[in-house]
């Protein structure tokens, strides 16, 4: 992938409303090649979606997530891909990672009671073959996703006083 592609793909990523004629503007490149590369990047499927990062917590509608830690047994021929396909095939499962470490997959689901999360994992996640084992996060709060900073804090007004 050249520069230029490395360039649009850090503008969108920061802002996706931005339009082919913006990008070109910042690039200092002409509107049809700004998008002309986005097209043959969306082609291309290197953008996938473009999407908005929203905070729930300002939002009336109450969401449950969980991270969950999966220990799985690969299978032999397609190791943790296979097992992996099966969980990111649920309805609930937002994010699936191979990981490194204590165990395999970290798995994001989302749901709208911590009774109906629950029973994701105890039903359905950790009743597959080659699940060894689940341990389930829930998300109190978040503070930062996607480099975007929740937390409404107001700056503190007062003097400093010094001795």
């Amino acid at each position: 992938m050249n520069e230029l592609n490395h360039q649009i793909l850090e503008i969108l990523k920061e802002d996706s409303r931005r339009n082919p004629a913006l990008v070109a503007t910042m690039l200092g490149i002409t509107e049809e090649e700004a998008a002309s590369a986005i097209r043959q990047m969306e082609e291309d499927h290197i953008i996938v979606k473009y999407a908005t990062v929203l905070n729930w917590s300002k939002v009336d509608s109450e969401k449950v997530n969980a991270l969950i830690e999966v220990q799985i047994t690969p299978e032999r021929g397609t190791g943790f891909d296979a097992i992996a396909e099966r969980i990111y095939l649920y309805p609930e499962v937002k994010s699936v990672y191979l990981m490194s470490g204590a165990y395999d997959l970290l798995v994001e689901i989302e749901g709208r009671t911590l009774r109906e999360v629950s029973s994701f994992v105890s039903n359905k996640l950790s009743t597959l073959d080659r699940v060894l084992s689940t341990k389930t996060h829930f998300i109190l709060k978040k503070y930062k996703q996607d480099g975007i900073i929740f937390d409404d804090h107001e700056d503190d007004h007062r003097m400093l006083v010094s001795p």
